[in-house]
């Protein structure tokens, strides 16, 4: 049995990309750097450079090992690492963690105000990913709508994620589009209440599904 694959292999040179690039820019980063932005992308908050370092380790690092972890623990052991589907996903999710850990290193090296559309589109792209994956996905306790409901029937899982992959891909769709169209205030405001919407419904469907069924 390989002890890692050639997805571990990528996901270890995505992990690699943030610190390699913070390392990069190390020199040249003044001791106080923007930590945190507003919703309209201005900086309100400063703090000490070193606090940098905890982005590619709580972002792409932290994702790859739930990943790793998550099949092991699992006590219904429906998550497959072996399979094809959840290994690309796994290296997706981690390469747009990465890619987000850089854009925040970014956007402190150059102490600006901080393109918010940038993380919307992100995540955007994040739930597009979720909603064509999820649909695949067997009961289990780490990924996907995880309500007493879904895990106690097999039947509302699936029926409940056939509808979240909808809502997911779509909603995530209008992210990305919009985050081009709209004004940053307005754009955070359109994301906040989607991914709001995105994420309760199918927790109420699923709920109406499991009486259906009883």
């Amino acid at each position: 049995m390989k002890l890692f694959t050639r997805y571990d292999i990528i996901a270890f040179v995505i992990i690699l990309i943030p610190f390699i690039y913070l390392a990069s820019v190390w020199g040249a980063l003044p001791d106080q750097v923007p930590i945190h932005w507003n919703a309209e992308g201005e900086i309100d908050n400063y703090g000490d450079k070193i606090m940098l370092v905890i982005i590619p380790m709580a972002m792409p690092l932290l994702t790859y090992l739930i990943f790793i972890f998550a099949p092991i623990v699992d006590p219904k052991k429906r998550l497959d690492s072996k399979n094809k589907k959840f290994q690309s996903f796994k290296v997706l999710i981690t390469g747009l963690m990465s890619a987000l850990a850089v854009f925040i290193i970014y956007s402190s090296y150059n102490s600006a105000n901080f393109a918010s559309s940038v993380i919307t589109i992100i995540l955007g792209v994040l739930f597009i990913i979720l909603g064509n994956y999820i649909k695949t996905l067997k009961p289990n306790y780490f990924i996907g709508i995880r309500t007493p409901w879904t895990l106690e029937n097999e039947n509302v899982w699936r029926k409940t994620h056939k509808t979240a992959s909808v809502l997911w891909f779509v909603g995530g769709l209008f992210i990305v589009l919009l985050s081009f169209i709209l004004p940053a205030k307005l754009n955070f405001t359109v994301f906040i209440t989607i991914t709001i919407a995105i994420s309760i419904i199918p927790i109420l469907h699923s709920y109406f599904i499991y009486r259906g069924e009883k």
